[in-house]
């Protein structure tokens, strides 16, 4: 299927930028005759057919704020989505989802339905795979977008949780137990969080100088069923590992059923730690020792950011992060009696990051900014 044509497109056959086929389109400036003569020709040859989402971005008339992720498929993005539809009825505008199924294709056609509704933004958690398609038409049509979770572009705002040293957390306090032979069930390959905390995963082991082996990092695909499988390969190895980190709430969940269905106790055969809080966690016996997110603020700096960008018609300026920590929930499934000290290095961080981690913080995907157990976000000014 041909792909529509977007003012892009109409950009380079008139060989003009993008905010002046937009001021064509909308009337928003004045452009010269022969520049609004270039486009007009450029439409008509091209076939291009303005997006109803054009002039209502200038108004911002529609007040809905869309919402693009993986919500039904993924348990982490039900309370986000929740929280921003919170945060943006205090504000004024209504939400409307689009599961992508984190699926680049769904993720396309979630973009053109909003776009459809004549949002006024959008809120983006990219989906893994080739995402220029959606990006770049978001760019080209000039909707004001944040992204969220997933670090994907560093021409759009993005809001999301530090990963690398939160999950290096997990895995020095099992270390600090004993532990030498840790197991990793690893997200979804191409996203930027499933790299953070493998990330993490690596930094622990070379801090105490434990040797990395691949074969220890098995992928569950950010989902129960692929999780459960690779707890299996795990087990099943000749040296299966002693303790597990589950790198998302969802894998958690298969990680836990494959281990029932073994016969395999927590913490007393195996001890399990894992990235994202449970909303039942406290119920499970033992209870679960994590990394949480904070939703509520993600939601609420998400939200914030896309309406000044909104508000303001200010899509050129210089782009934000908001890398937020998480906290380290110390509970009993990593074999600690309630109630018990953290072991090893494992500290709640007073304060903000420093000054360094700020510094690392400026490649989301890669950085380490903040600290679990801080409460303070590091934020960034990007070009």
């Amino acid at each position: 299927m041909r792909s529509p044509v977007t003012m892009a497109d109409v950009a380079r056959r008139a060989g003009v930028a993008a905010s002046t086929v937009s001021h064509v389109v909308n009337g928003t400036r004045p452009v010269s005759a022969v520049l609004r003569q270039r486009v007009l020709d450029a439409i008509e040859e091209t076939g291009y057919v303005p997006n109803r989402v054009a002039r209502s971005l200038v108004t911002s008339d529609t007040h809905l704020i869309g919402i693009v992720m993986s919500a039904l498929t993924n348990r982490f993005f039900v309370p986000v989505v929740s929280a921003i539809d919170r945060v943006g009825r205090r504000h004024g505008y209504s939400s409307v989802l689009a599961d992508s199924r984190d699926r680049v294709d769904s993720e396309v056609e979630a973009v053109n339905t909003l776009l459809s509704r004549r949002v006024d933004g959008i809120v983006l958690a990219p989906a893994p795979g080739d995402r220029r398609q959606v990006l770049d038409r978001l760019v080209a049509e000039e909707v004001p977008t944040v992204l969220i979770d997933r670090w994907a572009d560093g021409r759009f705002d993005w809001v999301g949780v530090e990963n690398v040293d939160a999950t290096a957390n997990l895995v020095r306090h099992l270390i600090a137990l004993g532990h030498t032979r840790i197991g990793l069930v690893s997200g979804m390959r191409g996203l930027s969080t499933t790299e953070e905390r493998v990330a993490g995963y690596r930094l622990a082991l070379d801090e105490a100088n434990l040797a990395y082996s691949p074969s220890l990092v098995v992928p569950g695909k950010s989902s129960a069923g692929p999780a459960e499988q690779a707890l299996g390969a795990l087990l099943d190895r000749p040296q299966p590992p002693t303790a597990i980190v589950s790198a998302n709430n969802y894998m958690t969940i298969g990680v836990l059923q494959g281990l029932r269905k073994r016969g395999i106790r927590v913490p007393d055969d195996m001890a399990l730690v894992a990235y994202d809080d449970l909303d039942f966690a406290e119920l499970l016996q033992p209870r679960l020792t994590v990394v949480a997110q904070p939703v509520a603020q993600i939601a609420t700096e998400a939200v914030n950011l896309l309406i000044k960008r909104i508000a303001n018609r200010d899509l050129a300026g210089p782009r934000q992060v908001i890398r937020l920590p998480g906290t380290f929930v110390h509970r009993e499934s990593c074999g600690c009696p309630s109630g018990a000290p953290l072991a090893g290095s494992v500290k709640p961080a007073e304060g903000g990051p420093s000054q360094e981690r700020k510094a690392r913080a400026e490649a989301p995907g890669r950085g380490r900014g903040g600290l679990a157990g801080s409460d303070k976000p590091t934020v960034v000014g990007m070009s």
